[in-house]
């Protein structure tokens, strides 16, 4: 019989341009991450991409591990020669997905540099368009990452999908059903936006989650503001953050999502560095605990 708490994987995000990703991976593996989404800054560099992927399946043969999600964290949109190598990472994945049994590609929209997300919209048709019939040809998916790198509406360098009102004219731009969102709570948090209603609104175009989480400092905004000198909020591994991630994933249940979420770490300002992988294994656990406890428990006839 099929386990459907793993209908929701847990998993954690690796660096693909990394110095030796397969080798991250199999020290890892023994934490219990059900699922890894390799994923790739700016450029996938000079990684033989086939052979990186043939050695990550390897890696996880027989650990009931999933590679659903490839990341390509860039701007597309532009025309300096980083951004067209970015360009280039995203058709070298989606064309490269079935080898790591990934069927969704994400990353960030890109942006028209220093322009308001409408600026953005031409170019966002221009490139995505054909993208995502690539994708569609082989059977892939595009997610947008929600995260604003510190844009917002009227100005930034990499992304306009994250705000809710920019989903609204980006998927009006492109109705493409292959097209959706790489979502997590934490991005929504920052503009002190409540996730929850969020969910049962958008997660038909939720193709993969992202388990990070955020501190809203609601002492900091009562004394200093949200554009003083002192940081609001705070980007925090789950477990440590203020999102119910019992509710989220049962809200995410409820809504139908099927796939994986997968931990972002190196954001947390105190489980960093030497406490990495202490905070992202603190936030394994506390995740499925949030998605029903230690191990599925069959039903009696």
């Amino acid at each position: 019989m099929s386990d459907p708490l793993r209908d929701i994987r847990i998993g954690t995000m690796i660096r693909g341009n990394g110095a030796d990703p397969v080798g991250y991976v199999k020290q890892i593996l023994p934490h219990g991450f059900e699922s890894i989404e390799p994923f790739f800054w700016q450029t996938i560099g000079n990684k033989d991409i086939p052979r990186l992927a043939g050695e990550l399946r390897e890696a996880i043969d027989g650990h009931d591990v999933t590679i659903s999600t490839l990341g390509m964290f860039g701007n597309p949109l532009e025309d300096t020669e980083l951004d067209r190598e970015t360009l280039r990472g995203w058709e070298t994945l989606i064309d490269n997905a079935h080898l790591f049994g990934a069927t969704c590609i994400a990353g960030f929209t890109g942006r028209i540099r220093g322009k308001p997300i409408e600026a953005s919209l031409p170019r966002f048709r221009e490139v995505f368009g054909p993208l995502a019939k690539r994708a569609a040809d082989k059977g892939v998916t595009i997610a947008f990452e929600n995260c604003a790198m510190d844009g917002n509406w009227a100005s930034g360098d990499w992304n306009i999908a994250h705000n809710p009102d920019a989903w609204e004219l980006i998927f009006n731009a492109l109705p493409d059903e292959n097209l959706g969102l790489e979502w997590e709570p934490c991005h929504q948090l920052v503009y002190l936006i409540d996730p929850i209603p969020q969910i049962r609104k958008w997660a038909p175009k939720f193709f993969h989650v992202h388990g990070k989480d955020a501190t809203v400092r609601w002492d900091v905004i009562r004394e200093h503001g949200v554009f003083g000198k002192v940081p609001f909020v705070q980007m925090r591994t789950p477990g440590f953050g203020d999102s119910d991630w019992t509710r989220v994933i049962s809200e995410l249940r409820l809504a139908g999502y099927k796939g994986a979420i997968d931990i972002e770490g190196w954001h947390d300002p105190v489980y960093r560095n030497d406490l990495e992988m202490t905070g992202q294994v603190m936030a394994l656990n506390h995740l499925k605990e949030c998605r029903g406890g230690p191990g599925f428990v069959m039903n009696p006839n």
